[in-house]
């Protein structure tokens, strides 16, 4: 696991030290690989990377060139499958001087051109520049667990692995994207393809870049294909998710360093545990039972017979961090699970150096609770579907009522009513409080309905789980987990985020992903073959932190305050509105925990990067 910056050159740029500042920049990002760097610096391009040694410890160093020099790779991530992509390559002729994956994904790039991507197994995000051709070809995987950022300078692009190493570059001057916020007070994350910095964009999961003479290309290599095998049984879909888990699991403990587990005690990193069997388990809570799983993790460990370790967070302890970590983040995220996270990996940093972790099961398999029917809205669902969508229609084009949101949901439409879990804020609420410069963004069903509209045939739950997988998982679950690991140094893996178990979990039908016994049936049914009955049928609890209760006591309730009625916080946000909500959250009349987290969160992330932030001393002044 590593990071890389890097940025292209036309020749008509003012002087500036091109080797000072790729320093500089990598420099920013020496979290992400603190045992080695490189450099590239040619006419046209400049590249930087830091290294983490996971696999060949003493020959994997980037920049890596082939063998004449003139194609150039950087690479963040791990490739599972790049022993046999070696053997093929070898066959065809390529001399390998090495036996890491890096070297793999160059000459697969020279025998395969862009097509390489479409036969890679695992995360990653890369570069890679031909000299010759002055072409520079970039990809990111195919679920989004690597981050890719970038952004154009005239003619020239500038790109990385995380935004505050771009933010070195003399020619790119930080700016808030004034069509961020609103959205983001809705979903808690940046859920477009635009960053909080105007000018400065997200590559799409599944997709790759080209820039070559001044053009921009970009393309999508892969899609999620939802198509359900009516012809199979429940025991066969259930046999072939414990097999390809197993087959993932292996694939991802590959490592010449120690690989640990996160355990949360609920099913997902439980099934990765059992699997797994390493020697180190870890897992970070709350004193407040109610937020508290590691009881349960230390009792599945002691049952495995694998070591444990634990920590009990304070309040204190989380407030101190949380600049810090909006600072990991590059943009605002207000999920609060961030905060243990960051946690869980400093805690891990002190044991190993890869851990394997639970994420994606739940949008693959069908985790969510919100993906379940209530009893009652299954009673709902007798009537005839026509009059329930009758129903739903109209009912969305009403004033409130009681009921409202239950008689919407009924029609079976996602599309009118479901952006994913974090619905923070509807359109209406955040433009009470926002000022007028800020209430252009985009409305969050408008971000939903081109997602929405690929999946237009498909049924209610499969809807859903195909918008997590586009919007959720990786502008919210994934990026914190890259950023909260690699903040302390810790490749984090993900071994359901698979392309083969995707391919395999396609074909599940509704019927055995969700329905009135379990969500994630067929997944709970494999898992139980290697976790106690407890654990595969354990409810999910997520990572839940006690913020209503932190900002209820006066303390804390001060802290946020001081942001809420800051000089800047004005330029953004009716400072007598959001302070109400803080007010009457505290007093105990209303509970306001999300919409006041998601405000204060944004406000910590802009006073670090805007009014805190400097760039590095340098030659690099124009």
């Amino acid at each position: 696991m590593c990071g890389f910056i890097g940025f292209t050159t036309s020749g008509g740029e003012a002087g500036f030290d091109r080797e000072r500042l790729i320093g500089n920049m990598c420099e920013r990002i020496r979290h992400r690989g603190p045992d080695d760097g490189g450099t590239y610096i040619d006419e046209k391009i400049t590249l930087g990377f830091r290294r983490l040694s996971i696999i060949d410890l003493s020959d994997g160093g980037q920049p890596m060139k082939n063998e004449d020099g003139h194609v150039v790779i950087v690479f963040n991530g791990e490739i599972y499958n790049f022993m046999e992509l070696r053997d093929d390559l070898i066959e065809k002729g390529h001399v390998f001087k090495t036996r890491c994956d890096t070297e793999v994904v160059l000459h697969g790039y020279e025998q395969y051109g862009e097509e390489i991507v479409k036969k890679l197994r695992g995360m990653f995000a890369f570069v890679i520049w031909d000299a010759n051709a002055k072409t520079l070809f970039a990809a990111r995987d195919f679920f989004g667990i690597k981050p890719f950022y970038y952004a154009r300078i005239g003619e020239n692009i500038v790109f990385g692995s995380e935004i505050k190493a771009m933010l070195e570059h003399p020619e790119l001057t930080p700016s808030v994207n004034e069509n961020a916020l609103r959205p983001y007070l809705s979903f808690q994350y940046s859920s477009g393809d635009e960053t909080f910095f105007e000018g400065i964009y997200k590559l799409p999961p599944a997709h790759t870049l080209t820039f070559r003479n001044g053009n921009l290309e970009i393309k999508r290599y892969w899609s999620i294909d939802f198509e359900e095998d009516t012809e199979r049984s429940e025991d066969d879909f259930v046999a072939e998710i414990a097999n390809e888990v197993k087959s993932a699991v292996t694939a991802h403990k590959i490592s010449d360093v120690p690989v640990g587990s996160f355990l949360s005690g609920g099913v997902d990193s439980s099934y990765v545990t059992a699997t797994l069997m390493p020697r180190h388990t870890f897992s970070v809570g709350f004193s407040d039972d109610k937020f508290n799983e590691t009881n349960d993790a230390v009792r599945l460990s002691e049952i495995l017979g694998v070591e444990h370790h634990t920590e009990i967070l304070t309040p204190d302890e989380c407030f101190d961090a949380f600049p810090d970590i909006q600072y990991h983040m590059d943009e605002p995220q207000a999920n609060p699970s961030s905060v243990p996270l960051w946690f869980l990996s400093k805690l891990t940093r002190k044991y190993v150096t890869v851990v394997l972790s639970g994420e994606g099961a739940d949008e693959i398999f069908g985790g969510y609770e919100w993906y379940e029917d209530t009893p009652e809205m299954r009673k709902y669902k007798r009537i005839p579907r026509p009059v329930r969508r009758a129903a739903a229609s109209t009912a969305a084009h009403m004033p409130y009522f009681k009921g409202h949101d239950f008689v919407v949901k009924g029609g079976e439409r996602p599309e009118e009513y479901f952006i994913g879990e974090a619905y923070v804020m509807t359109p209406k609420e955040a433009d009470e409080i926002l000022t007028p410069k800020y209430r252009n963004g985009k409305l969050p069903f408008e971000i939903a309905a081109p997602i929405y509209e690929k999946v237009a045939d498909k049924d209610e739950l499969t809807k859903k789980q195909y918008l997590d997988l586009c919007l959720w998982l990786p502008g919210d679950i994934l990026l914190k987990a890259d950023k909260m690991s690699m903040a302390h140094s810790i490749e984090l893996r993900v071994p359901y985020l698979d392309r083969v178990i995707m391919k395999s979990a396609e074909r599940i039908p509704s019927k055995y992903r969700v329905n009135e016994k379990a969500s994630k049936y067929a997944f709970r049914r494999a898992a139980s073959e290697v976790l106690p009955e407890e654990w595969a049928k354990r409810h999910k609890k997520g990572f839940p932190v006690p913020i209503k209760e932190w900002l209820r006591e006066d303390k804390y309730y001060s802290v946020v305050k001081e942001y809420f009625t800051s000089d800047y916080a004005s330029e953004f946000f009716d400072t007598e509105k959001i302070i109400a909500l803080l007010d009457g959250h505290k007093s105990g009349r209303v509970n306001c925990q999300r919409k006041i987290w998601v405000i204060f969160t944004f406000l910590v992330w802009y006073k670090k990067f805007f009014i805190d932030y400097k760039k590095h001393p340098c030659d690099a002044e124009i």
